[in-house]
């Protein structure tokens, strides 16, 4: 029996130790310590949007109103203006067909020169005129877009808005959303009545800023027809 314990004893002893070694040496490596947790997201500014109809403003405003009809005015008096002159170049044109008959070649070809160089410079003429129009038009437009955007973003402010759009780019929206009106009642307040310029356009190579007027283009001289050899 002495001999049968002192062979456990041994075994018992491992057996303790081997107890007691393992938590001691999971007291030797210490556990990772936790992540950091990871901040929270800032919250999302609250949308607050706008919408405006840009194209009912430049419809139905006081000001947009008044430029067609100054255009409209302008347009009618060019035209009618090209119109006589076109009627004079016909006129011409015909009389020179029955002069042919009875001028010499060489007059007859120096008056054909003339005559084409009215044509040119009614050609200029007309594109010249063409121009004041779309120059006025552009010009006159740039005003009331710069008037409504001012507008918009006061109303922008006013009403803590951090989204502006265009009528035009959405399909379904809150009407809640809309301030056209708002801004069309601040736009004729503001700007009730404009004034188109007709200026020419200024040529890029004048020298002194200013632009000869279109109707009268500096004339090339006439080219004379080569003598005859005798």
């Amino acid at each position: 029996m002495s001999l049968s314990n002192a062979g456990l004893a041994p075994l018992i002893i491992l057996v303790a130790l081997g107890g007691l070694l393992a938590p001691a040496q999971a007291q030797q490596t210490p556990p990772a310590p936790p992540a950091a947790a990871a901040p929270a997201p800032a919250a999302a500014p609250e949308l607050n949007i706008l919408v405006v109809d840009v194209q009912s403003l430049l419809q139905n405003s006081k000001s947009a109103k008044m430029v067609r009809q100054q255009i409209e005015q302008k347009r009618t008096e060019y035209q009618k203006e090209m119109s006589a002159q076109e009627a004079t170049l016909r006129q011409e044109h015909d009389a020179l067909q029955r002069q042919q008959g009875s001028l010499s070649a060489e007059a007859f070809n120096q008056k054909g020169r003339e005559f084409q160089q009215k044509l040119n410079d009614f050609d200029k003429n007309m594109q010249s005129k063409r121009q004041v129009l779309e120059k006025a038009n552009s010009e006159a437009l740039g005003k009331i877009n710069e008037a409504m955007l001012k507008i918009i973003a006061e109303i922008a402010k006013d009403r803590k808005a951090n989204l502006v759009f265009l009528r035009s780019e959405l399909v379904l929206f809150d009407q809640h959303f809309e301030v056209t009106d708002e801004v069309l009642q601040k736009l004729d307040e503001q700007l009730p009545t404009l004034t188109v310029n007709f200026a020419a356009p200024v040529a890029a190579n004048a020298p002194d800023g200013s632009n000869p007027p279109a109707a009268q283009p500096p004339a090339a001289p006439a080219q004379p027809a080569p003598k005859k050899k005798k």
